[in-house]
């Protein structure tokens, strides 16, 4: 992750200001400037009126910013066994530049993701640096987790399909999410339309597997977070339902298109 912040990407500005530094969407520089001249961003999100917190790997902020854009503003955390001892402190550059690059090639390459508007870094001790990440908020939506524990038979197979065409989609394009789970699926809902498959947390996500080892890893790291939802949470999700997604992931991945209007 030697990704230079300040090789920005086009429709995109980097400036630095206090102790900040910042890459942002060229028509959101003056609104973030404003916000980073008071506060971080995630301090921004939490403290607004009408904010909404969504629970994750630490919780997330749904806002506006003062232009009106309806926003999710996550704090940067560190997963996994060491977490509680790095908790939210990385090496320069940190994570956010790394999760910007990755979301606009996904996005190039016609996987759903939703839009990386804005990060900010912050100094910390002994050379380390925070970062905030800013990203457009899909409405009405719902993710994953939320299927796995519901009842409505139209809601899941219409999740479910989404769902096997996102994983034939990455596959295609060697996309592989080293924290796929129930949590990083993320439906954007169509009133008389099926529902878009979306990735989340793209900042696990490497480019350039070979499709079928992509698949291959995507699809148990995805099974190992439905058995945990159904272990855990008492979601409603047997072997012979994890079965049929394989086999559908399979049939839309052997299909000429993988389209999905």
């Amino acid at each position: 992750m030697n990704d230079d912040p300040c090789n920005v990407h086009s429709g995109f500005v980097a400036f630095a200001l206090e102790s900040a530094r910042a890459v942002c969407r060229d028509s959101l520089a003056p609104e973030i400037r404003e916000i980073l001249r008071h506060k971080t961003l995630y301090e921004f999100a939490a403290a607004s009126a009408g904010a909404r917190a969504i629970a994750g790997r630490g919780t997330a902020y749904v806002a506006s910013l003062p232009g009106g854009e309806r926003v999710v503003v996550r704090h940067n955390r560190h997963g996994g066994a060491l977490a509680g001892l790095t908790r939210d402190v990385f090496r320069a550059p940190t994570r956010a530049p790394y999760e910007l690059r990755i979301s606009e090639q996904l996005r190039a390459r016609g996987i759903p993701t939703p839009d990386i508007l804005a990060y900010a870094s912050y100094p910390a001790a002994f050379g380390l640096w925070r970062a905030d990440v800013v990203s457009r908020y899909v409405t009405p939506s719902a993710d994953l987790s939320e299927v796995l524990l519901s009842d409505d038979d139209e809601m899941r197979a219409d999740a479910w399909e989404a769902t096997a065409l996102l994983l034939s989609q990455m596959s295609a394009a060697g996309i592989r999410h080293h924290d796929l789970n129930a949590k990083n699926v993320l439906f954007h809902l169509r009133s008389g339309a099926p529902s878009v498959a979306m990735l989340l947390d793209v900042d696990r996500v490497v480019v350039g597997e070979a499709p079928e080892r992509a698949l291959a890893g995507n699809f148990s790291r995805l099974s190992r977070s439905f058995r945990k939802w159904r272990t855990l949470y008492g979601a409603r999700v047997d072997e012979s339902e994890i079965d049929s997604l394989a086999r559908r992931v399979r049939e839309v991945t052997a299909a000429p298109s993988m389209t999905r209007s």
